[in-house]
């Protein structure tokens, strides 16, 4: 009988909870989401190595440029995370984005529309493409798969279609090169950088207030403190790293723009929530009145649409639109990126910030290469090796809070 209590004694006095701010640190982080933690940890990784083989990697001026390189393929990566958030699957972005990007070129240098009327029209023809597949797999009831890999193909061959012989259109508006092409003086980045710190730091405070209201569990105000110094950091080292070069590229504020936007959309508004609903369970969904044809039509919709935006920004980088152009690894890379940043491809997982963390990943890896000069077979061997360790983990982490919810 002894021996049960001194075990019972022993026991309780492992649950109390630890003394002094160290204690609680360890307490807290015992208790937080790590999720993101390692993601972070990987990009620094890989910044490490590849810093190591070519002293280059992290100078100013390639990681601007990574970030203009990133900048179009995160905007499109946007779109993929909503669909994935409702379990589904977009296999024709890469394509819309070529698509729509030549709509807009041959309008402006072909027939002479002002630029900022073809980039309308640009992104009009994404919006109509996305109804028209979220229409097809909605209402027709073809699986998301099949309508999205016709796509794919039918959407590159109107590409090739609406370029005709020319096969290259050079673009020289102003207006749609200034979309990529614009460096922004140092106070506007420092500028940005401070509204950047002041909503981020809000939204932080506020999201744990709210969570105590409503009687949700929520980590002590040494890690609120802890993740608002992280966030700091991280903008005014990403300001001082750009302005040591050119400045803020307009590329990456319209891309972390959108990001944010979409972070509202889902996190803070009725279609947001109904978005997670139907993909955590579309069955569900329905029983409780959420209208889930409306809310799928819409988020294709939504993500081809992003594939326009996407397209005409590299068009904008580029300065012109081919007949490559949405090819080669972008689709993978785009549904790589947004799983290596936390989406789960099982619906109902994830956020929008996964665009910016898991471009920024697959962006560094096939930056660090192109600094090395390996050749392309590799870095499709390599981007596809990513890929398949990143759903494995989803696959892995899906099983595990299935065991949680048993």
């Amino acid at each position: 009988m002894s021996d049960q209590i001194e075990t019972q004694a022993k026991m309780n006095s492992e649950k109390q909870p630890p003394s002094g701010l160290l204690g609680k640190i360890r307490s807290s982080l015992q208790g937080l989401d790590m999720g993101i933690l390692p993601i972070i940890l990987g990009i620094f990784l890989v910044w490490a190595i590849f810093q190591i083989a070519n002293n280059h990697f992290l100078s100013s001026l390639n990681l601007t440029n990574l970030m203009l390189q990133i900048a179009a393929e995160g905007t499109i990566t946007v779109g993929i995370i909503l669909v994935l958030l409702l379990g589904d699957l977009d296999l024709s972005v890469g394509s819309v984005s070529g698509l729509c990007a030549g709509i807009m070129a041959v309008l402006n240098v072909k027939a002479g529309w002002p630029g900022w009327l073809a980039i309308l029209v640009g992104i009009a023809s994404g919006v109509l493409i996305g109804l028209f597949q979220g229409f097809w797999i909605v209402k027709i009831r073809v699986p998301a798969f099949i309508v999205t890999l016709a796509g794919m193909m039918g959407w590159e061959g109107a590409l090739l279609l609406v370029l005709g012989n020319t096969g290259t259109v050079n673009i020289r508006d102003p207006f749609i090169l200034s979309l990529a092409g614009t460096f922004y003086p140092h106070w506007v980045g420092w500028l940005v950088a401070g509204i950047g710190i002041v909503l981020s730091i809000s939204s932080i405070i506020h999201n744990r207030v709210e969570r105590k209201k409503s009687g949700l569990p929520v980590t002590s105000w040494v890690i609120a403190i802890i993740k608002c110094v992280l966030v700091t950091a991280v903008i005014i080292g990403a300001i001082i790293v750009m302005n040591g070069n050119r400045g803020l590229p307009s590329a990456v504020v319209i891309f972390v723009g959108l990001v944010v936007i979409f972070d509202f959309i889902t996190q803070k508004t009725k279609f947001g929530r109904y978005v997670y609903a139907v993909g955590g369970n579309a069955d569900a969904a329905r029983r409780a009145g959420i209208n889930v044809d409306r809310i799928r039509i819409t988020v294709f919709t939504i993500a081809s649409t992003m594939a326009a935006v996407g397209g005409i920004l590299a068009a904008s980088r580029l300065l012109a639109v081919n007949q490559a152009s949405g090819s080669g690894d972008l689709q993978m890379n785009t549904i790589a990126a947004a799983v290596i940043g936390g989406t789960s491809l099982f619906g109902g997982v994830g956020n929008v910030w996964s665009a910016l963390i898991g471009t920024i990943m697959i962006g560094s890896i096939s930056n660090g290469m192109d600094l090395l000069a390996f050749p392309s077979s590799i870095k499709f061997i390599i981007t596809a090796v990513v890929l398949v360790i990143s759903v494995t983990i989803d696959a892995v982490s899906k099983r595990k809070r299935e065991a949680k919810g048993n």
